[in-house]
């Protein structure tokens, strides 16, 4: 389809509005947490019968708790070594980005390691996972109430599914696990409705960060992908694509020190066109 130029502003300033707080006043508008409807699950059911217990002794981790350094540290890793990444790593970021610490009241709100707006934390964290210790490689769910995660299935050329999931960047497909977050839509939507969608965004960036630091903390990388095939992921994953949807990745591997030139190279464009 090519767009007009007409085409392009619409959908520029459809963009904008989106991200725009609304002070527009609708009369007698009411969120279905205010007509008191049914809220929905807090978090997604299993996917399968059986679980995988997470390890939570982190201690055994060699985890840099100098909060400066690890923040003056953080940036994107495109490079991965390919090394076996832990249980305990995955774990960790897991836990660090998406751990439910307590439930607020009897099942209305979970208060988790990462902030969210209303508390409604909308998003599932799917996987897509590759040379991690004790687990065979394939697709995976995390279920954060018992800090389990489920396998989903295998897959047959993981890496070419990784690279197409990600509208080809083939960088990606090195990566011992690439987080796939799906929003739940109605979670937050109950009780924000129509102004739902705007802090939704901002919350995708709060559970991201923390992958950044938690990765930056025990010497492993990552870098937030939104150049995400929703429909691929959807498909591949089971999911339904209207009520909840796959918008947002982030690809983690085991990194080094000796790479950095290579991840340079990501960024030769600036010098050769002199930006």
């Amino acid at each position: 389809m090519k767009l007009t130029q007409e085409q392009i502003d619409e959908l520029i300033h459809e963009g904008r509005r989106i991200m725009h707080p609304d002070d527009t006043e609708y009369e007698g508008y009411q969120t279905d947490q205010e007509l008191k409807r049914p809220q929905p699950p807090l978090v997604k059911e299993p996917m399968r019968e059986t679980s995988i217990p997470l390890p939570l002794d982190f201690k055994d981790l060699d985890i840099d708790n100098d909060f400066l350094h690890v923040i003056n540290s953080r940036q994107s890793h495109r490079v991965y070594t390919q090394e076996k990444m832990t249980l305990l790593e995955l774990s960790y970021l897991l836990w660090c980005s998406q751990g439910v610490k307590e439930i607020r009241g009897k099942s209305y709100a979970t208060l988790r390691t990462v902030p969210g707006g209303g508390a409604r934390h909308p998003f599932e964290v799917y996987m897509a996972i590759q040379n991690v210790e004790g687990l065979d490689d394939g697709f995976y769910h995390y279920l954060p109430m018992k800090h389990h995660i489920e396998f989903l299935k295998e897959k047959e050329d993981l890496r070419a599914f990784i690279s197409d999931s990600l509208e080809g960047q083939l960088w990606a497909a090195k990566a011992n696990v690439v987080f796939y977050y799906s929003y739940v839509c109605r979670r937050a939507e109950w009780r924000y409705g129509i102004y739902a969608h705007r802090m939704n965004m901002a919350d995708a960036g709060h559970v991201t960060e923390n992958v950044y630091l938690a990765c930056t903390s025990i010497g492993l990388g990552g870098c937030a992908v939104g150049a995400v095939n929703g429909p691929l992921c959807d498909r591949e994953l089971g999911l339904d694509g209207e009520e909840e949807f796959i918008f947002y990745a982030m690809p983690v591997g085991t990194v080094s020190v000796q790479d950095k030139d290579k991840e340079k190279d990501f960024y030769r464009f600036v010098e050769e066109e002199g930006l």
